[in-house]
């Protein structure tokens, strides 16, 4: 089994015939407007997952179940239906003012689950934090909630395939409920310092090392760029790796592009 990381919660999941994309979202660096899964990559996707409806996280998801034909899975309150379509909100639209149809898609509330051929899929609870970020004099502050579009849907995943078994918590505070999780593989944000607010900082994700005990773990969602801004997210990751490997967990730092095999 291959993973493969591209910055922030997007990540490429291969084995066998099936290539599982995570966060299929855009890039929003001034110097690279793109998207974070390569293009070249779309076509061959078994599986789409969207953590929750950010732009970071979703922008891309329709063009890739368009160039694909790949079932998509979130989480429910990503998804409503009208007229017997199941319609997501619009990846690229504004607030909650659009909402795009999905071909085979399959929305999950905590807990549900589904299985596309030999990959299966539960979802998992995941809490999205409030957003504050300074754009050139002014503040934009966000809270998630009903009717707000930061953290829509919100859920992380729990992935079992081959027998072994993936967790990706999207963009999540630190929650209790985790424990006993014992995955082969995390993936869980640590950029949470500062303004940062919307995940878990390095401190409480250790925490949730701790609670889910993994075998390995892959820190995302930190030090990321964001318009100007070169770092919206810190994090010590070197920091984060070394308590981790403490605890007797290995701990993988990925960068754009980077690859392990498990």
């Amino acid at each position: 089994m291959k993973i493969r990381h591209f910055l922030y919660n997007s990540f490429l999941i291969e084995s066998g015939n099936n290539k599982i994309a995570i966060d299929p979202g855009q890039y929003f660096w001034i110097f690279n407007f793109s998207s974070l899964i390569p293009k070249t990559e779309w076509k061959s996707i078994t599986h789409i997952l969207i953590t929750h409806g950010d732009p970071d996280h979703h922008w891309q998801s329709d063009r890739v179940a368009e160039a694909s034909n790949a079932p998509v899975v979130c989480g429910k309150d990503l998804a409503r239906v009208e007229d017997g379509k199941t319609l997501l909100v619009d990846p690229r639209g504004r607030e909650l003012t659009s909402w795009v149809a999905f071909e085979n898609v399959h929305p999950l509330d905590v807990g549900e689950s589904v299985v596309l051929g030999d990959v299966k899929i539960e979802a998992v609870r995941s809490v999205h934090g409030p957003i504050s970020v300074p754009i050139l004099w002014f503040r934009i502050e966000k809270q998630p909630g009903p009717g707000e579009r930061v953290g829509i849907g919100s859920v992380g995943f729990e992935i079992t395939l081959d027998g072994k078994t993936i967790v990706n918590l999207g963009d999540s505070l630190l929650l209790n409920e985790w424990a006993g999780l014992e995955p082969d593989v995390l993936m869980l944000p640590i950029g949470g310092l500062g303004d940062s607010t919307w995940t878990m900082d390095v401190s409480d994700a250790l925490e949730a090392v701790k609670l889910i005990a993994p075998k390995k773990v892959i820190p995302c969602h930190y030090n990321v760029p964001f318009l100007w801004i070169r770092n919206i997210a810190p994090a010590d990751y070197q920091s984060f790796k070394r308590e981790v490997e403490r605890m007797g967990v290995e701990c993988d730092i990925l960068r754009y592009g980077d690859e392990i095999e498990i």
